[in-house]
């Protein structure tokens, strides 16, 4: 058994071909996905996949409900009793996708940190699980999450591909680190090859973030250059490839991880 913890399926790749890549997920092992919540609107639309395959698919799909830094700029005075609400659906397991991202700097960076705070007192509120963000921002967002962590149960950052330091710096806050098909691309992806084995059994977790981050160890590649949670395997064993484990021991450990961090059923 495998858990994908990140899937982008209301993305338009996915549109005509849900039934069909949970089929393909499930032959492949995968029987449990959360589905990202990027705004109000992503966010509701993935809930309602939740709904609409529940009986098809019972307790494969859940979902996160937040507001990705890309669309901080459009955090308003209802973002919060929206996602409040969200939040009480009982397919959503955690808050976010939430961060910063200094990278492309889509919204300001302080409309970023205004509604990061904003959703890390949400989930403090409800005791629920974190989805986080992170890209190009790691001192800022560990200054914010050190003023916070007391208050905040569980958060992972999501899609890692920071630096030595700062996985060190997560790891000390006691986060949880997701790995992606990041880690697989021969390309840009070495730095992380070596520093997975860094990375507590008891603290990892695995992710596509289908449809993007296509792992390059697949042979051959799909023409369609898509990445679906089918190919979660090819993760599990490049991450194998780079520690001491078994990739038995990685589905296994990366599983009752993710069981327990968002508590599913």
């Amino acid at each position: 058994m495998l858990i994908d913890i990140g899937v982008n399926l209301s993305n338009q790749q996915f549109k005509t071909r849900i039934p069909d890549v949970l089929e393909r997920a499930l032959s492949a092992g995968v029987e449990k996905i959360i589905l990202t919540g990027t705004s109000v609107s992503e966010s509701r639309a993935v809930i309602a996949l939740c709904d609409e395959y529940q009986s098809q698919f019972p307790n494969m799909l859940y979902a996160t409900a937040g507001i990705h830094p890309h669309e901080a700029k459009y955090w308003g005075t209802t973002s919060r009793s929206c996602l409040k609400e969200l939040a009480s659906h009982s397919a959503v397991v955690a808050i976010g996708e939430t961060g910063l991202d200094f990278n492309r700097n889509l919204s300001l960076q302080k409309d970023q940190e205004m509604a990061f705070e904003a959703q890390l007192e949400l989930a403090a509120e409800l005791t629920m699980p974190l989805f986080l963000h992170e890209r190009d921002a790691a001192k800022r967002q560990l200054e914010i999450l050190t003023y916070h962590r007391e208050s905040i149960s569980k958060a992972v950052i999501h899609c890692f591909t920071g630096d030595k330091k700062t996985l060190f710096n997560y790891l000390d806050l006691d986060l949880y680190i997701g790995i992606t098909g990041w880690v697989c691309d021969e390309r840009r992806g070495q730095e992380l090859q070596e520093l997975v084995k860094n990375i507590p059994l008891d603290r990892l977790m695995v992710e596509t973030d289908a449809p993007y981050l296509l792992p390059r160890n697949m042979d051959p590649l799909p023409k369609n250059r898509r990445n679906e949670p089918a190919f979660l395997k090819h993760i599990v064993k490049c991450i194998s490839d780079n520690r001491e484990e078994s990739e038995d021991i990685i589905r296994q450990m990366t599983t009752a991880t993710a069981l327990d961090f968002f508590a599913l059923n």
